[in-house]
């Protein structure tokens, strides 16, 4: 038997505060991860770790990005026993939409459904929990109780075969306190650097 583990977190974004506004759930983003030390998330979001928007299928990683700045963060980390082969596609299928990112889109619309309860599904484009259910399911590691673009993250602490490992703040959890965060950053730094990263490449552009 192999282990998914999926962890869920409600960061204090803007898209994350207008969906704990309209849905008042515990958890609005959800990542799937394949190793135990949460090396490498994956999950439809912030393509730069930052910004809201380029946005799709991403790496997160937990030192990095709004992972860093948000450590008040809550968060809960669930494990998914599967067995050997359905851990193998789940990762396979993963892997492949990250190096493939170019092809897939964030499902804005579709989040915005999935608060109403309608079911739209766009081909390509996936939210966060969306694309999460989706490796799951298509890789046979669980059956869900709706279709993924209904399912929202805070769904994942209700299901069957789910062991919650951890609950609490993100800066707290054990393997976050592991990695080294570097030199510790600003809300403010963080956008003045994207600013003048944009900055540069545009002038490149131009000569």
């Amino acid at each position: 038997m192999k282990t998914i583990y999926i962890l869920l977190t409600r960061s204090g974004t803007l898209l994350s505060n207008l969906v704990y506004t309209f849905t008042g759930a515990n958890y609005t983003h959800a990542s799937i991860a394949f190793d135990e030390d949460l090396s490498c998330l994956y999950s439809s979001t912030r393509k730069n770790g930052y910004t809201m928007f380029p946005a799709g299928p991403s790496r997160e990683y937990l030192n990095r990005g709004v992972f860093k700045l948000r450590g008040d963060a809550p968060c809960a980390l669930y494990a998914l026993k599967v067995s050997e082969e359905a851990y193998c596609r789940a990762k396979r299928r993963a892997d492949h939409m990250m190096a493939h990112g170019r092809l897939y889109r964030f499902n804005t619309l579709g989040l915005i459904l999935c608060g109403l309860h309608i079911r739209w599904n766009r081909r390509r484009h996936y939210f966060c929990s969306q694309f999460v259910s989706e490796v799951l399911e298509k890789s046979g590691s669980m059956e869900l109780p709706k279709h993924s673009t209904l399912m929202h993250p805070n769904d994942y602490t209700r299901l069957e075969g789910l062991e919650c490992l951890y609950q609490g703040q993100l800066n707290e959890l054990p393997q976050r306190q592991k990695m080294d965060l570097g030199q510790e950053e600003t809300v403010v730094s963080v956008y003045l650097g994207l600013m003048l990263g944009f900055a540069k490449d545009r002038v490149r552009r131009f000569f």
